[in-house]
């Protein structure tokens, strides 16, 4: 099976409903993926999901208020954190392994921080650590984007996810038409309360002080593209750095999306850093 093809199941969790999908074997501790701002389960690349799947199981989720899922999204990502642990735990899991994209990334170092026992390795792409300088102005970053999209009727993440070179335009091409793969049984699109919610946590995680990240002794590592315009492939570094455990790796002319645009190379260091 495919993820185009993966069924979407429910589970309660504290009594509301948890929209998820999941693929792959049964065997082993399960990869927990943790989506974008305003992404739903159909947001995920289907070639990342598909590669890691054929080693690993697989599991997204649309955490509280998004897509299918039930309640309103939490506009802090303390609160994001613990409705994943909750999902995680409503599952049946001990140990799970975390892959976390742009704000998912927040949310898997919320997961981490309230829930040590719970993770063995973790991935974070295209995020940085709270605190972070600039990372409060992604709501204007967010706004341009769109305003952009919606004069050349397009999708903003064709501004915001990859650079706007030759390279990078055909990447975000065969992207878009990876998400289009899936064709019936599609998510609820992210709604209004959800959008502002999250806008919200990314902005009050941007001001907030920083975390103490030498806590996380877990095996970390750290993707994003050279040219993020959402957060700056220094915030990256900057928190490779403080985590004990790390290793980073920057994508050559690639932004907020470079694991995707270079989602085989992506694909094959996830299975070898979740493997070592």
């Amino acid at each position: 099976m495919k993820w185009k093809d993966v069924p979407t199941r429910s589970i309660s969790v504290g009594g509301v409903p948890f929209a998820y999908r999941e693929l792959g074997p049964d065997s082993g501790v399960p990869v927990i993926f943790l989506h974008h701002l305003m992404a739903v389960l159909d947001d995920w690349d289907p070639h990342v999901i598909d590669g890691i799947a054929k080693q690993r199981r697989v599991i997204a989720f649309d955490n509280r208020g998004v897509g299918a899922s039930g309640g309103s999204v939490p506009d802090t990502v303390e609160e994001m954190g613990r409705d994943a642990i909750a999902f995680i735990r409503a599952l049946g899991l001990k140990k799970v392994d975390l892959l976390g994209f742009s704000l998912g990334g927040g949310v898997a170092q919320m997961v981490a921080l309230q829930a040590p026992d719970l993770v063995r390795r973790m991935i974070l792409a295209g995020t940085g650590p709270r605190g972070g300088g600039g990372i409060e102005k992604i709501t204007r970053v967010a706004v341009m984007a769109y305003l952009k999209a919606a004069l050349t009727l397009s999708d903003a993440r064709n501004f915001l996810f990859f650079p706007r070179t030759p390279d990078g335009k055909r990447a975000a091409r065969a992207y878009f038409a990876r998400l289009k793969e899936r064709t019936t049984n599609r998510d609820t699109p992210i709604s209004l309360q959800a959008r502002r919610a999250q806008l919200k946590a990314i902005r009050a995680a941007g001001l907030s002080a920083p975390d103490d990240l030498s806590v996380i002794t877990q095996p970390v590592f750290v993707a994003n593209g050279d040219r993020d315009l959402m957060v700056d492939s220094s915030h990256s570094a900057d928190m490779a750095r403080r985590l004990p455990n790390a290793k980073l790796t920057i994508y050559p002319n690639s932004g907020h999306g470079g694991v995707f645009q270079y989602h085989e190379a992506f694909v094959t260091e996830v299975l070898d850093f979740l493997a070592d």
